[in-house]
């Protein structure tokens, strides 16, 4: 029996998993970041990497070594109830509601925006690329047994080859040196706290617990039935794709920091990609950056369809075929896209701030629990605590004026003074570790009440 993948069926998985975890925001926020940073970018990057590069790492391991075919049998070992309700709002806040019309609207306002003819309307341009974008990652997410071969073996190596041309231009030719740039506040006092929260906007701890089904699956189609082996397989080809990824991001924000040299602080990571494709490359910059954005989140778009469509099949047996799935989440996707990136980054990033910490208690709970033998009822405990104290991250995130008029600031204010990091955007913190607490008290008083019965 087959127990081990080949170097190059490892490497096509690998390539892969990288191509399905690398879209929009792992081009812009890094770029973003360094841009901001200016000479505290490795501080900021020692942040980032942890949240975008480390949880992600661990999110694909827990799957792994628990032998979880997916992340509703991973979360349902908290419980049935809680698997289901996070696992779909896992899977519709990285799929079609937020970040597939993400990365289907960033090919638009960084490249294809650039290259339209003056006083074309903008909002018909976008409706006609979304569509043929959408219209194109159905095609191929229509054809799930093909996306080993889709992504690891074609859209990823084109993507990669594209991008170090933009890369190995901008950092072998420097503008000036990182050391010369001023941070901006955000990034002066507390740099590694902020590149932690920047980790928090690529979504990809929640896409490592997403994307674990369509890994599972590949590798059992590969000829690999043992758990124990596909676990193996599984951790190998996460631990390469999640190093892939921090050399990229590492290269991103060096190029963005250094582009402080002939550009102003820009707004958006896009801006600061474009300033620098059109620094070294001028016209033919803005066909180049159109080529970079459109392969990284093509490949995204189809992995996030995929692994939607194939997850709801599995929660929902006999109710929808994975056909009618991808064509309605397809649908939606192309539809949330209309309505602009600003807007959609505006509303996913409370729902983040939400699920987030949800991921990371569910990502190291099921690690202790495969580790140490963590027990359920404190397994329980902590992530109820979590939870709960997600929700006031959920409302701190909430646009200043819908605070407002809901009467929230006073809520907001009190608790910055009162739970330790909740000004900071970690403030569930502390209620993990009293959840920790709680769980290991009531599971004492457990004990004691079966040994007097």
């Amino acid at each position: 029996m087959k127990t081990t993948l080949t170097w190059g069926e490892t490497l096509s998985i690998t390539s892969m998993l990288f191509g399905l975890f690398f879209g929009a925001g792992n081009l812009i926020f890094p770029a973003f970041m360094g841009q901001e940073a200016g000479s505290n970018v490795w501080y900021a990057l020692a942040g980032f990497l942890i949240t975008g590069v480390g949880m992600p790492m661990l999110a694909v391991t827990a799957l792994g070594i628990t032998g979880s075919s997916g992340l509703l049998e991973l979360s349902q070992r908290v419980g049935r109830r809680f698997g289901l309700i996070f696992t779909c709002a896992l899977y519709l806040t990285i799929g079609p509601f937020f970040a597939s019309p993400r990365c289907v609207t960033v090919p638009f306002e960084i490249g294809a925006k650039a290259l339209l003819p003056a006083g074309f309307n903008e909002q018909l341009a976008l409706l006609l690329v979304s569509l043929a974008f959408v219209a194109a990652a159905l095609w191929f997410s229509l054809r799930p047994g093909k996306i080993l071969v889709w992504t690891g073996k074609i859209l990823t190596p084109l993507f990669l080859a594209v991008l170090s041309i933009l890369l190995l231009t901008a950092l072998t030719h420097p503008a000036s040196t990182i050391t010369a740039f001023t941070p901006t506040p955000a990034y002066t006092s507390a740099p590694v706290l902020q590149g932690l929260l920047d980790g928090y906007n690529t979504m990809d701890t929640l896409a490592g617990l997403a994307f674990g089904i369509i890994v599972v699956d590949v590798i059992r189609k590969l000829g690999i039935e043992e758990p124990a082996a596909i676990a193996r397989n599984t951790v190998k080809a996460g631990v390469f794709s999640c190093l892939l990824m921090a050399v990229i991001y590492v290269l991103v924000a060096i190029a963005g920091a250094e582009s402080r040299g002939y550009a102003p602080i820009n707004g958006n990571g896009g801006a600061v990609l474009a300033s620098i494709s059109s620094f070294y490359f001028s016209d033919a910059g803005a066909a180049l950056l159109a080529l970079i954005v459109l392969f990284a989140c093509l490949k995204t778009v189809i992995g996030l369809i995929t692994s939607c469509s194939e997850a709801f099949v599995t929660m929902f047996p006999g109710k929808f075929s994975y056909q009618q799935l991808a064509i309605a989440f397809a649908v939606i996707t192309f539809l949330i896209a209309n309505i602009g990136l600003s807007a959609i980054i505006q509303f996913s990033i409370p729902v983040l701030m939400m699920l987030y910490p949800i991921a990371i208690i569910l990502t190291l709970t099921s690690l202790a629990g495969r580790i140490c033998s963590l027990d359920r009822l404190i397994t329980r405990s902590i992530m109820t605590a979590v939870v709960l104290s997600s929700a006031f991250d959920f409302i701190k995130a909430l646009p200043p004026a819908w605070r407002t008029s809901l009467g929230l600031d006073g809520l907001i204010s009190q608790l910055s003074e009162i739970l330790p990091f909740f000004a900071q955007g970690f403030g569930w913190l502390c209620p993990a570790l009293l959840g920790l607490i709680a769980g290991f008290i009531l599971k004492l008083l457990q004990g004691k009440i079966h040994d007097s019965q």
